[in-house]
């Protein structure tokens, strides 16, 4: 049984950085396309394209963490956090944002099956 913990646990990690590094890069390659994915609350405090930058950087840095599998409940959680706050500041964007709470949970999995 613990191997196949183990192998969920990468599978989990893998896919939760596939996430993060596909969104990084996607927001660095056409920021026009990703900038509208913005909350208004956040773009009233700072320039759009500065906060794409800072968020990419922020999902590159979490991917890499994953990939690391180190403090993996910690990385679990705070992913789950980051797309919890993704689908609660995009709610206008449901049609969309509905498939984040699959990556949340998955995250909340990664969570609870690491030590």
């Amino acid at each position: 049984m613990a191997a196949k913990v183990k192998l969920a646990k990468l599978i989990l990690r893998l896919g939760l950085a596939a996430v993060f590094l596909y969104a990084a890069a996607g927001s660095l390659a056409s920021p026009q396309d990703w900038v509208g994915y913005l909350p208004a609350f956040a773009t009233n405090i700072a320039p759009a394209g500065i906060l794409l930058k800072i968020f990419s950087a922020y999902e590159l840095l979490l991917a890499l963490w994953l990939v690391s599998g180190k403090y993996l409940r910690y990385a679990g959680i705070l992913s789950a956090l980051t797309m919890l706050g993704i689908i609660l500041t995009g709610l206008k964007l449901l049609a969309i944002t509905f498939r984040d709470l699959a990556i949340a949970t998955a995250a909340i999995a990664l969570a609870v099956l690491s030590d």
